[in-house]
């Protein structure tokens, strides 16, 4: 009887392997939701629909967008926890809702390491550094005298927590300086004042502010990376031009719920590599500022451990809470 029992066992384990892998083949026979947690037209809405729709077109596969901006993105994030993992619902995010929300707020309603699911990281994009053409700044060096003979200079982000606000953060930090953080619910606003010389100083990613750079608005004093952006490539590193080490960037990444099927998740990143290893989607990205990273989904999690322990010290360091 247990020599039966153990048999029985076995067959039913292969017959769920068999239809599991049955559903993955013809997976997705019908459109995939995406949802944003940020608005349409942000940097974060902008790149990945560059990159789904290359998927879409190498791959066959239909995505429908759900934008739900709120709460620096963990409105949106959080959705995902509540849908069916059956691969019918993905949602992007960012190195906010997946990392340093948890340091400010450890009850988000979902906890990333535990309750998502990684599909790809797949772009990173560095902060810029950019000041209003009223200050008549051109240089770091000139920015850097300029804080420092000048207390409480306002600042613009998309919000408290963000990778805008925590770039200043550190910044002031690795300067010695003090400034003053605005935080702005949206982009477009901050963009406004920030030309007009309202908060002078912003710390952007670049798809928000590169029409701004462009007219002359805005000008970029120096990139939070280790190299240049193809994208501005007369722009210096802080590194290069005085504060070593000065690294900060917001990231991209395609999650799923937790216990969605393997085969599912493996076909996802497998077609968002397929889409980064195309030369034109590579060069929109550059054009964005962004650095395309293809790799499998455990690369994910190592990003948001890495992070997570960054930016507990920068946020420590800085009292920095979503109130301030």
């Amino acid at each position: 009887m247990k020599i039966i029992k153990r048999i029985r066992i076995v067959l039913i384990g292969f017959i769920a392997l068999f239809h599991l892998q049955a559903f993955a083949q013809g997976y997705p026979n019908k459109p995939i939701t995406v949802i944003v947690p940020f608005s349409a037209g942000s940097a974060s809405d902008v790149m990945t629909r560059v990159l789904l729709d290359k998927v879409s077109n190498t791959s066959n596969v239909r995505f429908v967008f759900d934008n739900r901006p709120a709460a620096g993105g963990n409105v949106g994030t959080a959705a995902l926890t509540k849908a069916e993992p059956d691969g019918y619902t993905i949602a992007m995010s960012t190195s906010g809702p997946l990392a340093v929300n948890k340091i400010l707020n450890p009850d988000l309603g979902y906890d990333p390491e535990k309750d998502l699911q990684p599909i790809a990281l797949f772009a990173i994009l560095p902060n810029v550094i950019v000041v209003s053409s009223s200050l008549n700044i051109t240089t770091l060096a000139q920015l850097n005298n300029y804080l420092r003979k000048t207390p409480d200079v306002a600042y613009g982000s998309v919000g408290n927590g963000s990778s805008q606000h925590l770039a200043g953060a550190y910044y002031e930090q690795l300067l010695g300086v003090k400034m003053l953080h605005v935080p702005y619910r949206v982009t477009a606003n901050m963009v406004t004042d920030l030309v007009a010389g309202r908060v002078p100083v912003s710390f952007q990613l670049l798809p928000n502010v590169l029409g701004q750079i462009t007219s002359g608005g805005v000008k970029a004093v120096a990139v939070a990376s280790n190299k240049r952006l193809s994208a501005l490539p007369d722009v210096p590193t802080a590194s290069e031009v005085g504060i070593k080490g000065y690294e900060s960037a917001a990231w991209f990444a395609l999650i799923a719920p937790k216990n969605t099927p393997k085969e599912i998740i493996d076909k996802l990143n497998k077609d968002v590599n397929q889409a980064l290893a195309d030369p034109a989607l590579r060069n929109k990205f550059a054009e964005l500022g962004a650095e395309p990273v293809a790799g499998p989904p455990e690369d994910l999690n190592q990003k948001i451990s890495s992070d997570i322990k960054k930016w507990t010290a920068i946020i420590q360091k800085g009292g920095i809470t979503l109130d301030k």
